[in-house]
């Protein structure tokens, strides 16, 4: 089964340089043990908000938007495609990164078109 991981945060949450360090290495080795693991399929971070545009169709006009469409504390930071048995292991891959001791992660099953 096929989960959607949303990394989520503070965008501007203030790390020193030595916090900030260790999040990264504590991601690179999350990243090189789920791939490891073949869990992890695909995943990226994600630009800051102020390059996003949302999009709306309304009446056959498309209206542009600067920025992201929700207007919360916390920002989608990045995301990661994961292949699990089930929703426990997918949670158990979620609550090792180490976003989620600053943020949340949420854990959303993909749902393939034509699938019931």
């Amino acid at each position: 089964m096929h989960y959607l991981m949303l990394i989520c945060g503070v965008e501007e949450q203030e790390m020193t340089p030595g916090e900030q360090d260790a999040m990264i290495a504590d991601t690179e080795a999350w990243v090189k043990e789920m791939d490891g693991r073949g869990v992890r399929k695909f995943g990226d971070r994600l630009r800051l908000t102020d390059t996003a545009t949302t999009v709306r169709v309304r009446d056959g006009e498309t209206l542009l938007s600067d920025g992201p469409f929700a207007e919360t504390k916390e920002q989608i930071l990045g995301f990661d495609l994961i292949d699990c048995a089930d929703l426990e292991e997918a949670l158990d891959v979620a609550s090792r990164h180490p976003s989620a001791r600053r943020g949340s992660i949420e854990v959303r099953p993909l749902w393939p078109f034509g699938e019931e």
